[in-house]
């Protein structure tokens, strides 16, 4: 069993909560590189999210 399918499963049920802190996670690196990764890291939200089922009803920013 792989890391991401452990995740999945611990997170099973609170997958709103899991893309809350993928998002909040995105926004502290965002903040620390002062947006210059900004493009990266939207990419790295929107695949972590997609990975992991986060992103249902998420508004766009």
């Amino acid at each position: 069993m792989s890391v991401m399918d452990k995740l999945k499963q611990m997170l099973k049920g609170h997958e709103d909560k899991a893309g809350q802190g993928v998002d909040k996670a995105g926004d502290f690196v965002d903040d620390k590189t002062q947006g210059k990764y900004s493009g990266q890291v939207d990419t790295a939200q929107d695949r972590l999210k997609d990975r992991l089922g986060g992103d249902q009803d998420t508004p766009p920013r």
